[in-house]
């Protein structure tokens, strides 16, 4: 008797942990919401993280949430676009209906904010320009996300920004729509619901470009425009009130930025953005005004190539410089799916295995014999970074710096580097990519302190306390503005073993804060 059958008249109990639902183990819950719980997950055939989304108990004989539950899938299932929360697979097994999807490793928009405050200029940028390209993939299907907030968008390690959870979603249908909620109830989240939303009136993209003006106006200022003590009384603001001015919140900011933000807050639909498209044309010119990296002006995303298996490396590697080129920072689309198509070619090609596309200590080329050809330097630094982002070795992020020196994005490879060093224990090569970062002038705050935290951090591995005593004497001051949080955990560890550490109470108030940060994330 298998395990599915022994367990088909079990309760459900509240918490599923340690549970198998079918290829998936079930290792502990992440997060609990109105409609589902979700749940960090082992997916056995492949050896690999997910996360597994469960329509709560209570919910899962009501036909109305299962239908809504299910259409989430569906919505989420047809937009194959890499900044948007991919689904592996949906099912139900012993009456437990369930979501398979990617895991996302990283904060979401609102702990970010939380832990950081108001983004800065090119963080919201980055942050808009991804949001507003998954809006607009799903735009052109015609699916309405309609719960677009910070909680949402989920920020990965890599620099990625993916949409979540499409539980609210409209997906258009054959024939007659199947209702899903009752008369007079809007789905949604009042701090970020539309005008039109609010009223319960019929939605389209402009009203998730709306709601992502909301979020953008709380990335920004730190707060959302409208707040109250009731959802009654924000709806009511949404419908009425104008939201104070974002340039007299941010003078640092560009103007043309805010007008961009205030726009996107339009009560009036038709004097909104009137597609996600629309908004990215706007963003990107003040991309182009205000920072050194150039956007692409097509945004239809990446497709894959047509590739001849008879093709030589040195064309396929020219290939994808061309098309890197002509996509510019293309996070959009189908880029992966590219880079697994062009890498399966030259495996083919150099007679090697099939590899995913990790950090290896021998390029995969060099193995075989053929020569290695160089890194690609594309049009930008951004293409150089996402490039490198999906290929992930010491040569890609080498050529950043070398290709875009004294850049943003080379003080980030740099950054990665210094991490690929650590994961080999190369401590020697570590040190000196985090003394460059430490070497950064003031303006360079956050990159300045993960430098002083990384060389902080090797020296007491090599055991030589009185140099690590002097950085972290440069450290201390600007200890706050640590803000990746594996650093952050390595140092709270390094810490809590020094007893000469723990008597300072400035220390003492950042571990703290460390604790309270591990325990929001589990």
């Amino acid at each position: 008797m298998t395990e599915a059958s022994n367990q088909e008249h079990e309760p459900i109990s509240a918490d599923l942990s340690g549970r198998q639902l079918g290829d998936y183990r079930l290792l502990r819950r992440l997060g609990r919401g109105a409609m589902a719980e979700v749940y960090l997950a082992e997916q056995c055939s492949l050896n690999r993280q997910v996360a597994v989304k469960v329509l709560r108990r209570e919910l899962a004989n009501d036909q109305t949430y299962i239908q809504r539950f299910q259409r989430e899938a569906q919505a989420a299932a047809s937009l194959v676009h890499a900044n948007i929360v991919q689904i592996h697979e949906v099912g139900c097994i012993d009456q437990v209906h369930f979501i398979a999807q990617e895991y996302i490793q990283g904060l979401n928009l609102r702990q970010w904010i939380a832990r950081n405050g108001a983004l800065d200029l090119r963080m919201a940028l980055m942050v808009m320009w991804q949001v507003g390209a998954a809006l607009s993939k799903a735009a052109e299907q015609g699916i309405v996300h309609r719960d677009i907030k910070p909680e949402n968008i989920m920020l990965t390690r890599s620099g990625e920004v993916k949409v979540a959870d499409f539980g609210l979603a409209r997906v258009p249908t054959r024939g007659d729509a199947v209702e899903l909620t009752q008369a007079g109830m809007t789905l949604g989240t009042p701090l970020y619901m539309s005008p039109e939303q609010v009223e319960g009136k019929p939605l389209d993209p402009r009203s998730d470009i709306y709601s992502f003006g909301v979020t953008c106006y709380h990335m920004l200022a730190g707060s959302p425009p409208f707040g109250g003590e009731t959802a009654l009384a924000v709806a009511v603001q949404h419908l009425k009130k104008s939201p104070d001015s974002l340039e007299n919140l941010r003078p640092d900011l560009p103007p043309g930025l805010c007008r961009i933000v205030h726009r996107m807050l339009a009560k009036a639909p038709g004097d909104r953005y009137q597609s996600p498209r629309e908004l990215l044309r706007e963003l990107r010119q003040v991309q182009l005004e205000h920072l050194d990296e150039e956007w692409p002006e097509d945004l239809s995303g990446w497709e894959i190539p047509d590739l001849d298996t008879a093709a030589t490396l040195h064309e396929t590697t020219q290939h994808l410089d061309a098309l890197m080129k002509t996509a510019g920072r293309g996070l959009g689309g189908r880029l992966r799916w590219f880079l697994l198509a062009a890498g399966l070619v030259i495996a083919f090609l150099v007679g090697g295995t099939l590899a995913s596309l990790t950090v290896r200590e021998q390029p995969l080329l060099a193995e075989t014999g053929v020569a290695i050809q160089p890194v690609p330097k594309f049009e930008n630094a951004i293409s150089q970074w996402i490039y490198a982002v999906h290929v992930n070795t010491e040569d890609a992020w080498e050529a950043v710096d070398d290709y875009f020196p004294d850049t943003y994005w080379a003080h980030r490879a740099k950054q990665q580097l210094a991490w690929l060093y650590l994961r080999k224990d190369d401590y020697n090569r570590a040190k000196a990519k985090f003394e460059e970062l430490a070497m950064l002038d003031g303006s360079q705050q956050e990159l300045r302190a993960f430098g002083l935290a990384g060389q902080y951090w090797v020296l007491k591995q090599q055991e030589k306390p009185q140099e690590a005593a002097e950085i972290l004497s440069e450290l201390l001051p600007i200890l706050p503005q640590l803000r990746d949080s594996r650093m952050r955990r390595m140092i709270g560890q390094v810490f809590l073993k020094s007893e000469e550490a723990t008597t300072d109470q400035q220390i003492q108030q950042w571990l703290d804060q460390v604790e309270k940060e591990a325990a929001e994330a589990d």
